[in-house]
């Protein structure tokens, strides 16, 4: 598999990168085109989309009465979305089947291991992270998906669940989305454990910005939700001229990131929101993230 990282070879133009994803194999090449099309194309909507994506598994409640016991989301909730983050972005900058990637997949598989976890509720976080960043990149992203990166993230996915033991994952894009649907109108209800782990969230995605602009960041979370969420967590609807205001400016980002040139070097590892592991990925291997390894990050 071909994983470019020199900026001397990325393709000239706009269309560049889109054109080289329409040479390759969305089976075959599947790690490659998803790298491009997250890491390069759009990194910026993978990385919102992916939040939100995370954020929609609150709704249900085995996932959320779960979390809650940890006391992870609580105590330590920025360690725990840059562990769930920054392993994610190593099986996408490296390969689910490199040595960092391996590396990823065992401690993603050692902290799963410690409970016991019901494989429809894994199979359905796994379709999260296929089916919203494509539904965000549909509405929000700054050119439409070509078929092959949306196979390409199919694929990419059902070969990650497979490594991680996630049994009868569908080998058909369009079936494992009616999973996805048919789960979420099954299993999305309101609990406390929900609002908890909702409230701890959406905190969290507060904190990062200055204190006076907190309260309206509050609201714009709920602005991004769909109704099903807001009912499973309890949260209040925004104001529509707020849901609306974000939409609009979310399509005039996508307007001016048109016009910027292609992106040279991946993103998929550099988060500036990553708060606990400063430099990453210099001076840490995968091995070194989850909520079993401290690193100087005392609860509470």
């Amino acid at each position: 598999m071909l994983l470019v990282d020199d900026a001397d070879t990325a393709p000239r133009g706009r269309n560049g990168w889109l054109r080289r994803i329409e040479q390759l194999d969305p089976v075959k090449d599947c790690q490659e085109i998803h790298r491009i099309t997250a890491g390069y194309e759009f990194p910026w909507d993978y990385q919102r989309s992916l939040e939100f994506a995370l954020f929609r598994t609150y709704c249900v409640p085995t996932i959320s009465a779960l979390l809650r016991r940890t006391g992870e989301f609580e105590s330590r909730p920025q360690k725990r979305y840059d562990d769930t983050a920054l392993l994610m972005a190593e099986l996408l900058e490296h390969g689910y089947d490199s040595p960092r990637g391996r590396e990823s997949l065992r401690t993603v598989n050692r902290m799963h291991g410690r409970y016991e976890i019901d494989n429809a509720d894994m199979l359905y976080v796994l379709c999260t992270f296929i089916y919203e960043p494509l539904d965000w990149i549909d509405r929000y992203g700054w050119r439409p998906l070509n078929p092959h990166e949306r196979l390409a993230c199919f694929h990419f996915y059902r070969q990650v669940g497979i490594r991680m033991g996630i049994r009868d994952i569908p080998d058909d894009f369009q079936a494992l989305y009616r999973f996805k649907t048919d789960f979420e109108r099954e299993h999305f209800r309101y609990t406390d454990d929900n609002h908890a782990i909702g409230v701890y969230t959406r905190d969290l995605f507060c904190s990062w910005f200055p204190r006076p602009f907190r309260p309206a960041v509050t609201v714009g979370v709920n602005a991004m939700l769909d109704p099903m969420m807001l009912s499973a967590f309890g949260f209040r609807s925004a104001p529509a001229w707020m849901t609306s205001a974000g939409r609009r400016a979310l399509r005039g980002r996508s307007r001016l990131v048109r016009l910027l040139p292609p992106r040279r070097r991946s993103k998929a590892t550099r988060d500036r929101r990553n708060r606990t592991y400063p430099g990453y990925p210099v001076g840490y291997r995968p091995g070194d993230l989850g909520a079993d390894r401290d690193y100087g990050c005392p609860r509470g």
